[in-house]
């Protein structure tokens, strides 16, 4: 077996129809076609009919002529085993979840399979599709909402735009934060993320002496990235753990965890609520 780079992407247009797609891959790439069945699987083969393009997992699939066959292949990536979630509700349509620290909350080319999506599809019985509907960053913890269905999905994310989900966050920060910053009279943090209007408010529920840490409840108007890491930081009072904006040589993971999620659930119009700091 010739020695395979840790890292490269290979396009193969495909000459003859019927070729079976892990036979051509292997002899292209010069991978063993057990390993092409695993970068298959964990989500870092695509296929292209013209204009679409998606993902291809199927090893004994027959190409067609004139398809276009891309493998992104990245041994850090592949080799990366993905952290267990717990799920919290089946609602069908839809489930909630509760993503750990390490796990993705959507893919790359590079592959999914560190992916809460893809974990759910290949977990939840009985096995369904799965489609993100909002994000947690890598880093965080805590609910996150899968859409089983397009519809659900689209209904969900409109939710989210139409800012109707109520959303709370725990975080620990270095220092001793305003304390009379309460849920009745929280911090309000404004400023733009990237251009765009974000809002963040912060109170706190106790200050650790000891270790010199507040930690604070969080309420944002908005969903812009990193938001609540960079309003912290911003205010002076870094999240814990935060290695992007965070205090320098910390080596925690990051202290952010969404622990709150209520809406109105689009199907049965019932007011849903999940508080992983509440007894089920």
């Amino acid at each position: 077996m010739p020695d395979i780079p840790q890292r490269f992407e290979k396009h193969i247009e495909v000459t003859s129809s019927g070729t079976i797609a892990v036979d051509l891959i292997a002899i292209e790439t010069g991978l063993s076609k057990q390993v092409v069945k695993k970068v298959m699987q964990k989500g870092a083969v695509w296929l292209s009919k013209g204009k679409r393009t998606q993902r291809l997992r199927r090893a004994k699939k027959p190409l067609k002529q004139g398809e276009v066959v891309h493998i992104y292949y990245d041994q850090n990536v592949l080799s990366m085993i993905p952290a267990e979630p717990t799920l919290i509700a089946d609602k069908g349509r839809y489930s909630i979840w509760n993503k750990p620290y390490g796990l993705l909350s959507q893919g790359s080319k590079w592959g999914d399979h560190c992916t809460i999506t893809r974990w759910a599809e290949q977990n939840i019985k009985p096995q369904r599709v799965s489609f993100v509907v909002h994000r947690l960053d890598r880093a965080a913890n805590g609910l996150i909402i899968i859409a089983h269905e397009k519809n659900a999905a689209a209904a969900l994310s409109k939710l989210f735009q139409d800012r109707k989900v109520d959303k709370r966050y725990q975080i620990w920060v270095h220092g001793q934060f305003d304390l009379q910053a309460t849920k009745d009279n929280p911090t309000r943090k404004d400023s733009d993320i990237d251009g765009r209007t974000a809002v963040s408010y912060f109170s706190v529920i106790k200050y650790d002496s000891e270790q010199g840490r507040s930690l604070l409840d969080v309420n944002i108007e908005t969903g812009r990235k990193h938001q609540i890491r960079r309003h912290a930081a911003e205010l002076g009072f870094p999240v814990v753990g935060d290695r992007l904006h965070g205090k320098e040589g910390d080596k925690e993971d990051l202290q952010l965890s969404a622990y709150y999620l209520s809406f109105k659930c689009p199907y049965s119009q019932n007011q849903i609520l999940f508080n992983l700091l509440a007894k089920y």
